[in-house]
């Protein structure tokens, strides 16, 4: 299999590699045993809250307390593990994402327009009253006793009053200034400030200075941009995103120190550089099994990709009957991973061992190499899947689970006719995935397809040639 599958991303041409993973992701076996590399399915969806028909602008899960927060149209809300809201108070907005923070007490909301604080010990919610406060906030995070913001429109951030929220001095700001850009988010990391700009990174560090305590880390701007403003997630102890090189071309990058260090391939930025517009990009992040996992969606594009950071491998992710994912923000909950739909107003609860969306189809699909040898023709006289067998539902859709074979000879640009076997009844685990006499070809690509709600694992594909 390490040879008829690999890490390729159909791009610029399927005669290039034709190689596609859908809901799909790679694990490395460490001592190699049966074999070096299995395929596993991606989790599905399990609904967890369903608000109505709008969707979710926001969601939080304080670092101090049990709950899940989160904002539907102008309403903060509170839920428990069991599903239980409860309405908290109402934002002076009712569309356009909100992006959170807290310092333990108090939970800070940014709406692009206003501020606005819920304090967790008194149960209030108020709009940010104070005249210092900065108008037009995008972003908020928390370090060092201080809430900070970007103001929108500007290169300026804003810090509050030492552990509280709703005061503000009209004097504690500073100004990115490597270049005369606008700030496009604000992070905190490691003990550093990230600001990201449209055309510049800096990093600022607290470094006790009298009145607002920050200053500018030298000689360590870099000269990326930030594409998509709900692009930033915590990947892998640092910060991934969607980046714009000074030459006008987008690419997926994190942080490697102060450094910008592209993840990425070639052919996914053509893709992505293809679309008409990335500036409403969103990401988030997630472990799956030891997995630290980034997807990055693109809504208007209509598409989602995934990134393993343990395996540096890029897959499709996609929602029966659409091109995306229908994820398109989320958080960690109670070691859970939360996530808000992309069109409706549902969070679910991504679950490792659920093989549907919402009860919806999950469709798995793994496209091959071209099997290729110099332009002769390659008979194939049977065609073997290795995986968990056995795998069928006791009763209903998936008793019978079916893995489906299609083949394409005119490299990797049509596939033909369904070619369909069983992946075993329950409990039958010598099932043998096998397909005969395919025929000869020079240029063979091989789909395999799994719609069946049961375990996808692939741990092994064999081709027999005369």
């Amino acid at each position: 299999m390490d040879t008829l599958f690999g890490s390729g991303f159909q791009g610029k041409s399927p005669n290039i590699t034709a190689q596609r993973r859908v809901n799909c992701y790679y694990e490395y076996n460490q001592d190699g045993d049966k074999t070096r590399v299995s395929i596993i399915g991606t989790p599905g969806l399990v609904l967890f809250k369903d608000v109505g028909d709008t969707t979710i602008r926001g969601m939080y899960a304080s670092h101090w307390n049990s709950n899940l927060y989160f904002v539907h149209r102008s309403t903060l809300y509170e839920v428990n593990n069991a599903g239980v809201s409860t309405s908290l108070g109402t934002l002076d907005t009712s569309s356009g994402r909100v992006a959170f923070s807290d310092n333990g007490t108090e939970i800070m909301l940014v709406d692009g327009t206003y501020g606005y604080i819920y304090n967790t010990g008194t149960l209030a919610f108020a709009k940010i009253a104070d005249a210092d406060f900065p108008a037009n906030p995008n972003t908020v995070c928390f370090d060092s006793s201080r809430f900070l913001v970007n103001a929108g429109g500007t290169g300026r951030f804003y810090g509050s009053d030492g552990y509280s929220g709703t005061a503000w001095n009209a004097l504690n700001y500073a100004t990115a200034e490597s270049i005369p850009d606008d700030l496009v988010r604000i992070e905190a990391m490691k003990g550093l400030i990230v600001l990201f700009g449209d055309y510049s990174i800096e990093y600022w560090a607290n470094a006790g200075l009298p009145g607002f305590p920050y200053s500018r880390v030298s000689a360590a701007n870099q000269d990326f941009g930030l594409a998509a403003r709900w692009s930033v997630s915590t990947l892998a102890g640092t910060l991934a995103f969607l980046a714009k090189t000074r030459e006008g071309q987008v690419i997926v990058a994190r942080l490697n120190g102060y450094q910008v260090e592209p993840i990425s391939t070639p052919e996914l930025d053509y893709v992505i550089n293809n679309f008409a517009s990335v500036a409403d990009a969103t990401a988030f992040s997630y472990m799956l099994g030891g997995h630290p996992m980034y997807q990055i969606n693109f809504p208007a594009a209509g598409y989602s990709f995934l990134y393993d950071a343990s395996t540096g491998v890029w897959s499709d992710l996609k929602s029966e009957g659409l091109n995306r994912h229908r994820a398109d923000l989320g958080i960690n909950y109670l070691n859970k991973t939360y996530v808000g739909d992309y069109s409706v107003g549902k969070i679910y609860k991504i679950e490792q061992d659920t093989y549907t969306e919402d009860g919806g189809v999950l469709r798995m699909e793994l496209v091959s190499r071209h099997l290729f040898n110099e332009g002769k023709l390659q008979r194939i006289t049977s065609f073997q899947v290795d995986g968990e067998m056995g795998v069928g539902l006791v009763t209903g859709q998936g008793s019978d689970p079916q893995v489906m074979l299609t083949i394409s000879k005119d490299g990797g640009h049509t596939f033909g006719t369904e070619m369909w076997s069983t992946l075993g009844k329950v409990g039958a685990y010598m099932t043998r995935a096998r397909w005969r006499n395919l025929g000869a070809a020079r240029d063979w690509v091989f789909k395999l397809v799994v719609t069946d709600p049961v375990k996808r694992v692939i741990t092994g594909v064999y081709i027999n040639q005369p």
